[in-house]
């Protein structure tokens, strides 16, 4: 195994730790980004995907992990922001030994980083990854895990939208809107559940047809388009991006139609810029790490020792902290993701100070 470690100046990110490791026999390359640990040790999942270029997945972990620190710090957790990639398909490459060899580098940080499941890794593959190092979180029940962190990033992005759509409509429910939904995958299909619950009307699409054929067969009054461009385009009062990031951008802004857009997708401006071009025509922005802690915030409560009514009370309070970031948005005249921004950095100065104060 071989790993490499820049602790200086990672890119002129402001990450705190860039680490790179590949053990050739497993076919294991994979980054973990620690951005800050100023509020604790750093938590955020693992992606396993096939980047284009290790260019590419440099940059992915980058931006993941930072989002994952202003994500905890408004979530209310003692944690930093880490993320990990694994470069590779995981349908191809993927094996208890990758897996453990990965575990193997996760630990050698000594408790700098917890990671948890992401876009491709799954709570066995966490169980596989503790065999190898403590710093895990997202495991299943029988290893005294949380199980599926996706639950409560679902429930918590309802919470997020439920705050949304009482800022625009004066209500806090989805009663009688059109809500549009793209990826029916770990949390979109949960998130599904709970609109339908609330009186919503959903309107989904999907790349993959498992996911279509289980919105048939378990929710046929869900009508199902054929792309995420005809879903953006069509008459919808919210629009919940649910898979990879990057889905607000110059071509779907333009042409959304939605009032409102809450998603569980990370990372989904895709360019600096695209927060104000919302703004401008007036469609209301709940960030998404604001909306989407639900999940880090099940997986954190592992360290404590795991108990889901509590996670659960946790994740249902980012109703309450949206429902802040969009007052003070309206306050300050500026975007929502900019006083999202402020107050996670206020947390993340005031809290960190406090390890200045040395103890014995």
């Amino acid at each position: 195994m071989g790993v490499f470690t820049s602790t200086d100046d990672p890119g002129s990110t402001g990450h705190e730790q860039v680490v790179f490791c590949q053990d050739k026999q497993t076919g294991l390359k994979a980054i973990i980004g620690i951005y800050s640990t100023a509020l604790g040790p750093a938590l955020g999942g693992t992606r396993f995907y096939p980047y284009d270029s290790e260019e590419a997945a440099l940059a992915d972990v980058l931006d993941l992990s930072r989002g994952m620190a202003y994500k905890n710090a408004l979530a209310g957790l003692d944690l930093g922001g880490g993320k990990a990639v694994i470069w590779g398909d995981p349908e191809q490459i993927k094996s208890e030994a990758l897996l453990r060899a990965y575990g193997r580098f996760v630990e050698s940080l000594g408790g700098r980083y917890y990671t948890a499941c992401d876009v491709g890794t799954y709570v066995p593959d966490m169980d596989v990854i503790a065999r190898e190092t403590r710093y895990v979180t997202g495991r299943s029940v029988e290893h005294g895990g949380a199980g599926d962190s996706s639950i409560l990033t679902a429930w918590g992005v309802f919470q997020g939208m439920r705050a949304a759509a009482e800022h625009v409509w004066g209500e806090p429910t989805l009663r009688g809107r059109r809500v549009g939904v793209t990826g029916l995958g770990k949390v979109g299909k949960y998130l599904v559940g709970h609109l339908l619950d609330d009186g919503a009307e959903v309107v989904a699409s999907d790349v993959n047809p498992r996911a279509l054929e289980w919105a048939r067969t378990n929710h046929p009054q869900v009508t199902l388009v054929d792309d995420a461009a005809l879903l953006v385009a069509s008459d919808i009062d919210v629009y919940a991006p649910c898979a990879l990031g990057g889905a607000l951008n110059d071509e779907t802004v333009p042409a959304l139609r939605a009032k409102v857009v809450a998603g569980a997708a990370n990372n989904q401006l895709a360019h600096s810029g695209i927060e104000k071009l919302l703004a401008d025509r007036g469609i209301l922005y709940a960030p998404d790490y604001v909306v989407n802690a639900g999940g880090v915030i099940q997986v954190a409560d592992e360290i404590e020792g795991f108990n889901f009514e509590r996670a659960k009370l946790r994740a249902t309070r980012i109703y309450d902290t949206t429902r802040e970031i969009l007052e003070l948005a309206d306050a300050e005249g500026v975007p929502p993701a900019v006083a999202a921004d402020r107050l996670a950095e206020r947390r993340m100065a005031e809290v960190g100070r406090l390890r200045t104060i040395h103890l014995p």
